[in-house]
């Protein structure tokens, strides 16, 4: 892809995020949630929760899964930590792995935010307390970690047939935990939603960094 294509596509994709957050936070708002906690697009999301509920199993599942992709950080960490050890020089590790770690913070950063900006509260209360569901982080977890761990696993895993099972474990990662999350109840529809959106964003920024990174070394 261009990188002028891939940069309007970042750019999109951000405008999507901010304008999708504002209308969860302000459109057809109503208190639908537990202890009369107002939610956006209530018509929506009332719709799915009475007709998903709340499955303890898919939570157990998705929850214990949602540690897998901390092991992919590690991994690449790992990496990093090695090249940085064999180099002697930060600058001298791979623009990619550099990266990677800055995503990482990014999505870190994010999440806090939507701790702190709260946009809606779950379905369900958790532990008898309301906590902020918007946007899921499994699902942004799952998207953001796993996308990019398949980008980036193909420079650094020279077996094909592991490859190939590594990409596919990543797959089938990211579909359960959305999926799984969605059907377990404990996010609104518009969280899963809005997770699926503000991943994509970010790991389309962290692609357009390394394309403008790889044109540039190509022009040097």
């Amino acid at each position: 892809m261009k990188r002028n294509d891939l940069l309007k596509i970042t750019i999109i994709c951000i405008l999507i995020s901010i304008i999708y957050t504002i209308l969860v936070k302000y459109m057809d708002v109503a208190a639908i949630g537990p202890e009369q906690s107002k939610v956006g697009f209530a018509g929506m999301n009332s719709y799915f929760r009475d007709l998903i509920g709340y499955n303890k199993i898919w939570y157990t599942i998705t929850k214990y899964l949602g540690i897998l992709p901390f092991l992919l950080v590690a991994y690449f960490g790992l990496i990093g930590l090695k090249q940085l050890y064999d180099r002697r020089s930060l600058l001298q590790v791979d623009k990619r792995i550099l990266l990677l770690g800055v995503f990482y913070v990014l999505l870190g950063l994010v999440y806090i935010f939507f701790e702190k900006v709260i946009i809606n509260y779950r379905p369900f209360l958790q532990d008898g307390v309301l906590e902020a569901s918007y946007p899921s982080s499994h699902t942004m977890l799952a998207i953001c970690i796993c996308s990019t761990a398949i980008y980036v696993g193909k420079f650094y895993i020279k077996n094909k047939r592991f490859l190939k099972i590594f990409n596919a474990c990543n797959i089938a990662l990211m579909i359960i935990l959305v999926l799984g999350r969605l059907v377990s109840g404990v996010h609104w529809f518009s969280d899963i939603l809005g997770g699926i959106i503000i991943s994509t964003t970010l790991v389309f920024i962290y692609l357009t960094a390394i394309n403008y990174w790889e044109h540039d070394k190509k022009r040097i």
